[in-house]
């Protein structure tokens, strides 16, 4: 019997150590951030300054509710310059706590149009206006990696 015990406590002892060794193992350089989405935005020629009228009203003012909900936390918007026609000259980033912070995104979106813009048939009305005033080129979502 003391031999018994003496091999489970060797056998405890290895696998607290290993399982202590792999947890070290498993440490990453960075802790996982804010998540970022990134719209890439073409006006049309001459709607740049109309696009970012209603960028400055419409936009933000949806922006500011999503925040405020606690949605998001925060939004930029950055203007670049057009390589090509086909390129970018504005991108909108919206930036989120984390990936949960996604879930339940029509819900939320639904809520937040209906507030600034009256309804969701508002807001999906101003999206096919806003068609005449610039192109969507694409849009990705990343997650920031912060450096420790």
């Amino acid at each position: 019997m003391i031999i018994d015990r003496h091999v489970a406590a060797v056998a405890a002892f290895a696998v607290f150590a290993l399982t202590s060794f792999a947890a070290l193992a498993e440490e990453h350089p960075f802790t996982e951030g804010q998540v970022v989405q990134v719209s890439a935005i073409r006006t049309e020629y001459g709607k740049f300054d109309e696009y970012m009228k209603f960028l400055d009203t419409t936009w933000k003012a949806t922006q500011e509710a999503s925040k405020k909900a606690g949605y998001t936390t925060g939004y930029k918007v950055v203007a670049v310059e057009a390589r090509g026609e086909n390129d970018p000259d504005i991108y909108l980033v919206v930036y989120f706590k984390n990936w949960a912070a996604l879930d339940g995104g029509t819900a939320k979106g639904d809520a937040i149009a209906a507030q600034v813009e009256g309804s969701v048939a508002a807001a999906n009305k101003g999206a096919v206006d806003r068609g005449k005033m610039r192109r969507i080129l694409g849009s990705w979502t990343g997650q920031q990696l912060d450096l420790k």
